[in-house]
């Protein structure tokens, strides 16, 4: 079987290998049982952590295409050079059509979890009115590039996301923070932006990769951090895993 172009890791490798240090320092926290009270105060089992970063992470190199968007001629530019001088020189070339797709880590995996964690924490109206307000926040910030789709700045996202849980439910600020910037981010930057797909020659335009995967990431790193709060005393320390076995 031959590769395909839906399948690549939508980050430069510099970047990416910052997320896998990342990602590796938050298992070995994990490992050592620090941040285990804060997931319990998020609603995961402590047990899933460690697979949900991996999933999210390894996931981000896999795209599921759902439709491809109809053939169309575009415009390249192409830079000539003769005796010192450089000329540009329109080009029209014939485009089969940019391929839509879902990306794994970055949009299927953050939306089970979202769904999950409002129901679990029934945050039925909040987690709307929170994935709204980050949705047409996060539309404002975003913009189509040529040859990659449509891109948002990195901390953007985790920020308002960050700023919505706080102000609609400070003791559910994380699972809410986490719910709202994601679903609102797949929203507001993909999904509000696909007509402005066609005409930037991408061949994949993929729905939670690419441009929004760093801040979908980002948001779930902030808010798992919100759920931390120091022990208000030394007896009060992290659930024993055994109380998650009943």
């Amino acid at each position: 079987m031959q590769p395909t172009p839906l399948h690549y890791f939508p980050l430069a490798w510099p970047f990416a290998m910052g997320l896998f240090l990342l990602v590796a320092f938050l298992v070995a926290l994990v490992q050592f049982n620090i941040l285990v009270f804060a997931y319990a105060k998020l609603g995961v089992n402590p047990r899933h952590v460690t697979l949900l970063l991996l999933l999210t992470l390894l996931g981000a190199s896999i795209n599921i295409p759902v439709a491809q968007l109809p053939e169309e001629q575009i415009v390249e530019h192409q830079h000539v050079h003769y005796w010192g001088v450089e000329y540009v020189v329109p080009i029209l070339r014939h485009w089969p059509g940019t391929i839509i797709a879902v990306n794994v880590g970055g949009a299927i995996v953050p939306t089970v979890l979202s769904i999950y964690l409002i129901v679990k924490h029934r945050l039925f109206v909040r987690g709307l009115i929170g994935t709204a307000i980050v949705a047409l926040f996060v539309h404002q910030f975003a913009y189509p590039v040529k040859g990659l789709g449509i891109v948002t700045p990195t901390l953007t996202p985790p920020l308002i996301a960050a700023s919505v849980g706080l102000l609609l439910g400070w003791r559910s600020a994380a699972p809410l923070a986490y719910s709202a910037g994601c679903l609102g981010t797949l929203i507001g930057a993909d999904l509000m932006n696909l007509g402005a797909i066609r005409g930037l020659g991408a061949p994949v335009a993929s729905i939670g990769g690419a441009g929004t995967y760093d801040g979908i990431f980002v948001t779930g790193i902030l808010a798992f951090l919100l759920t931390w709060s120091p022990p208000r005393s030394t007896r009060e320390t992290a659930p024993p895993l055994s109380e998650y076995e009943s």
